[in-house]
């Protein structure tokens, strides 16, 4: 599961279908061509972006819904 303090390069690449999910959401990473070193957090406080828990709550249930499908 992604958390706060979850390793952006970590994500990509354990769940790299969320690259356009975290797009979406104004979390540009590493696969969108910025290069960014850090956690989730530090990722959303420099975008400035302040609903992150509503975000991580949205990009877990989708992870989850994929596993279940698997």
């Amino acid at each position: 599961m992604v958390t706060s303090d979850s390793i952006v390069e970590d994500i990509v690449r354990e769940y790299p279908e969320m690259v356009g999910s975290l797009a979406r959401f104004g979390l540009v990473c590493i696969s969108c061509g910025e290069q960014v070193w850090g956690t989730l957090g530090e990722l959303a406080e420099r975008k400035r972006i302040g609903n992150l828990n509503n975000i991580i709550q949205q990009i877990n249930k989708k992870i989850t819904n994929k596993n279940k499908i698997e």
